[in-house]
C-alpha cells in the first residue's frame, strides 16, 4: 500500500496558496460577500470546488492542452474582458451612490440566483482562472509521478479551501467599519479598479506567451 506523499502535498499547498491569495476578481467577490454576510458559505463552496475542479483538470494533464489552443485562450480571454469591465464600472457607479450605505438596513444584496451566477461568471470567464489553476499548477504538478500528483493537487485543492472560507469568514469581523458609508465607496472603489485592472490586463495580454 502507497503511503502518504509528504513532498508534493506540501508544494502543492504552496503552490496553491501562492496563486489563490493574490488579489483577484473571485477574491474580490468573496471580500465583499463576506462583508455583508450574504451567502457566505455558498460563495467560498463554488469557489474552492471550482478551483478543486479545475486543479484536478490541471494536474491530470490537460493544462498543456489548454496551454496550446490559441482560439480557445483568446475567446476566454476577451469575453473575460467585457464581464469583468462590466462588473468594474458598476463597482465605480455605486461609489457615487448618495444613501447610507448601512449593512443591516440599506445595502443592497445579490440574492442566491446572482450570487452564484456572478460566483461563476468570476470563474468561469475569466482566463486567469484557467492559467492560475489548469496551465501553471498543471505545469508544476506533471514534475511529479502519477502516483505523487494526487497528493500535490490535493494539497492546492486544500489551500483553496482554507483560503476562500478564511477570507469570507473573516472578511465578516470589518463588519463595523463599514457601517460608515465612506468605506463602502473606498471598497467599491478598490473593487472596481481591481476588476478593471484585471479586464485592462487580459486586452494587452498575448495568448501565444504560454505556449513553449
Amino acid at each position: 500500500m502507497e503511503s502518504f506523499c509528504v513532498a508534493p502535498f506540501i508544494e502543492g499547498c504552496g503552490t496553491g496558496a501562492g496563486l489563490i491569495i493574490a488579489i483577484g476578481a473571485q477574491n474580490a467577490f468573496v471580500l465583499k460577500q463576506g462583508i455583508l454576510k450574504n451567502f457566505v458559505f455558498i460563495t467560498a463552496l463554488i469557489c474552492a470546488l471550482i478551483d478543486a475542479l479545475l486543479i484536478c483538470v490541471g494536474v491530470g494533464g490537460f493544462g498543456a492542452v489548454v496551454a496550446s489552443n490559441i482560439f480557445l485562450l483568446t475567446i476566454a480571454r476577451w469575453g473575460g474582458a467585457i464581464f469583468l469591465g462590466y462588473y468594474g464600472f458598476r463597482s465605480f457607479h455605486s461609489v457615487f451612490k448618495s444613501e447610507f450605505l448601512k449593512i443591516e438596513e440599506n445595502r443592497e444584496r445579490p440574492n442566491l440566483k446572482m450570487t452564484i451566477g456572478t460566483v461563476l461568471a468570476l470563474s468561469f470567464l475569466n482566463p486567469h482562472v484557467y492559467l492560475d489553476t489548469v496551465v501553471l499548477l498543471g505545469s508544476i504538478g506533471a514534475q511529479f509521478s502519477e502516483f505523487e500528483r494526487i497528493f500535490f493537487a490535493l494539497g492546492a485543492i486544500l489551500a483553496s479551501f482554507i483560503w476562500f472560507f478564511t477570507l469570507g469568514y473573516g472578511a465578516g469581523y470589518l463588519g463595523p467599519f463599514f457601517q460608515k458609508p465612506l468605506s463602502w465607496k473606498i471598497l467599491d472603489f478598490f473593487i472596481g479598479c481591481v476588476m478593471l485592472a484585471i479586464a485592462l490586463s487580459l486586452i494587452l495580454w498575448a495568448p501565444s506567451c504560454v505556449c513553449a
